[in-house]
């Protein structure tokens, strides 16, 4: 989904159908634990995995840029146990600390430059606990995923509550180095269409590794899929569980794969 997507109420409303929880979501849980921890999701969206989270008994925490995402976040079941917070990473300014940071949805790729990833990595880093880690997926570039983002191979009519039938499909309209544009297009059942268009950031393992360090991180696991099986040069994704760093340690992790 785009940037205007996560504003426009109608599209938010679509995003459900297309992000449903699954393998992703499951791996997030599992590595939540069945302990209560202090947990925040950061671009929480319309908050599917923070309220699966907050049913668990965890102390939950939603953050995410777009209004009407957390409109739609503060109506769901458990929506009431989270903490809902319109922010973005870079800015966002909380006392809590807390012991779990998971940013969900290839989220990371929106941060479009190396300042960015700096600005949002180092503040979610001041946000976490002693002991605490910060846990994310980006997808991998050497898979050039964004050659399937075509009309024909997306393409797809979703019927959604509230909104009626709605036809979806993705277009890549620009390639400029690591940053892919696409347009997003939705035409609904009375015949509005809105075209919606997103730039993504596809990082390099060995680039994200020297910012995790720049920010300050200690130790961090590498996964390449959400069975944990370790991350490989042609892995679909970029599974990124990164510390808090001790003190006796510093704030360097080693990037192996």
């Amino acid at each position: 989904m785009s940037d205007i997507s996560y504003h426009d109420p109608r599209l938010a409303a679509v995003y459900d159908a297309l992000n449903p929880l699954g393998d992703d979501s499951a791996f997030y849980l599992e590595m939540a634990g069945a302990e209560p921890r202090t947990i925040l999701d950061m671009g929480c969206g319309t908050g599917l995995l923070t309220t699966a989270l907050a049913a668990r008994g965890h102390l939950v925490t939603g953050a995410d840029p777009a209004a009407a995402m957390l409109d739609i976040a503060r109506q769901r079941p458990h929506g009431d146990r989270v903490k809902w917070i319109e922010s973005d990473a870079a800015r966002l300014d909380l006392e809590a600390r807390f012991d779990l940071i998971v940013m969900t949805g290839h989220v990371f790729q929106v941060f479009l430059s190396d300042e960015a990833i700096s600005a949002a990595l180092g503040n979610l880093r001041r946000h976490l606990a002693p002991d605490g880690r910060l846990i994310f997926e980006t997808r991998n570039p050497a898979r050039r995923q964004w050659l399937q983002w075509t009309p024909e191979a997306t393409r797809r009519r979703l019927d959604i509550a509230g909104v009626g039938s709605v036809d979806v499909h993705y277009e890549v309209t620009a390639m400029d180095g690591q940053m892919v544009s696409y347009a997003s297009h939705f035409r609904f059942g009375n015949g509005d269409a809105v075209i919606a268009p997103s730039t993504l950031r596809f990082v390099e393992p060995a680039q994200l590794a020297t910012a995790l360090a720049g920010a300050g991180f200690g130790e961090v696991a590498w996964y390449g899929d959400w069975d944990r099986s370790p991350l490989l040069a042609m892995s679909a994704e970029i599974i990124v569980v990164a510390s808090q760093p001790s003190f006796a340690l510093g704030g360097r992790g080693d990037l192996r794969y």
